[in-house]
């Protein structure tokens, strides 16, 4: 983690040489240490999330944000558990599609509602439990909005940047 940093004296004279990070996908690259990598695209979407959620709180008046640093760590909470629906909506769709029986798929079924009901919840509450009075998502509903809303901004703009 250290190998980028350099005890020698930077400044006029001095000579500066360049430090790939190990593990780097590409000389100059954020920190990589395996899973743990910050991509562009993750920036990205914690923008477009947070101008989303500040469009929420002009329109909606149930949606509530009270300064654009709780906006911004709201838009990083949702970043994070929507990537981790995603992940598990994927898992039950591929369980769905392997399924051997029609059991088996209502249970893949099941799972799917589950997940997608549940990461709403899953928002609330972890907006709630970090943000507290500053930050109010509305209920089910506006959330459900909002995350849709969410999806289709970041798909949208992920094809306006390829």
């Amino acid at each position: 983690m250290t190998a980028w940093l350099s005890a020698e004296p930077v400044g006029f004279g001095a000579q500066r040489r360049k430090r790939s990070i190990p593990g780097a996908a590409a000389p100059g690259c954020a920190y990589d240490e395996g899973m743990h990598r910050l991509r562009a695209r993750d920036v990205v979407d914690v923008f477009v999330y947070t101008a989303v959620l500040a469009i929420f709180t002009e329109v909606f008046p149930e949606v509530v944000s009270e300064s654009f640093l709780t906006s911004l760590v709201t838009a990083v909470l949702m970043k994070v558990v929507l990537e981790l629906a995603v992940a598990a909506k994927a898992r039950v769709i591929a369980r769905f599609k392997r399924a051997p029986s029609v059991q088996a798929r209502a249970v893949a079924t099941a799972g799917f509602v589950i997940v997608a009901a549940g990461s709403k919840a899953l928002i609330l509450w972890l907006t709630d439990l970090v943000l507290g009075d500053a930050v109010h998502l509305g209920g089910f509903f506006s959330v459900t909005l909002l995350v849709v809303t969410l999806m289709l901004t970041r798909a949208g703009v992920r094809r306006l940047i390829d």
